[in-house]
């Protein structure tokens, strides 16, 4: 029997430390997601690069990558990007959302994506699960910590999307739809070398101020996201445990 086929949707360019150190983010997501037998291939759908309708058919699912452009943006392959999200929802395939696609699975639903009303969350941040018995099997605690960088939330969600977590800062940092649609605002896939020189490149870029980098990389040095119940949860969706 044939092991399952995943696909990731790359949303953003790699950087060159991340390239060089993982094999850019492709490379990332396989190190926290992949199992012995699988098969996981890429679209850089950034660059227009999109699976054809019988390609879809192909993969039991599909991780979306976080992204430096606007989820509530109309670039030409964001429009594209919603209309392919559509067809595997119809699919019911299994789709994991992280960061940008958190944000673009909930507007695919029919969400409302806008600036945080709390402006950026950049560093490490607890997250409050909801007692939904689908974590039940997972064992996990109440709280979690995750490494975040985004100034852009899910203000609203359809009404049939369950809200699975949520932070001081975030009211949507996870949420649930169907058996087969997950999104996750923060980065389980981040170590905090890779946030720590992206917080570098927001500052080169004056994205950000020197005095919320100081804080953001204050705060990636004091706690510790956890990651391998992050992985747990990632990979019990994705493969159908959970």
């Amino acid at each position: 029997m044939e092991g399952k086929k995943f696909a990731v949707l790359l949303c953003a360019e790699d950087s060159e430390y991340v390239k060089k150190k993982y094999g850019g983010y492709f490379g990332v997501f396989v190190r926290m997601l992949a199992e012995e037998g699988e098969t996981w291939d890429f679209f850089r759908v950034a660059h227009g690069e999109f699976p054809t309708d019988d390609e879809i058919g192909e993969f039991d699912g599909f991780v979306i990558t976080g992204s430096c452009n606007d989820a509530h943006g109309n670039d030409l392959w964001i429009c594209k990007l919603l209309n392919l999200l559509k067809k595997i929802d119809s699919m019911k395939k299994k789709v994991l959302g992280i960061c940008f696609g958190h944000q673009i699975l909930g507007r695919s639903l029919g969400g409302t994506i806008e600036r945080a009303t709390n402006g950026w969350d950049i560093g490490v941040t607890t997250v409050n699960l909801s007692t939904s018995k689908q974590f039940n099997s997972l064992k996990l605690p109440a709280f979690l910590q995750i490494i975040e960088c985004h100034r852009d939330e899910i203000r609203e969600l359809p009404p049939k999307a369950e809200v699975m977590a949520w932070s001081n800062k975030t009211g949507i940092e996870m949420f649930r739809y169907g058996d087969h649609i997950m999104g996750i605002q923060g980065h389980p896939e981040y170590t905090k070398d890779i946030l720590l020189h992206l917080i570098d490149r927001l500052l080169q870029h004056n994205l950000i101020e020197e005095s919320m980098a100081d804080v953001a990389k204050a705060k990636v040095e004091e706690c510790e996201p956890d990651r391998e119940q992050w992985k747990k949860l990632c990979i019990s969706f994705l493969k159908g445990k959970l």
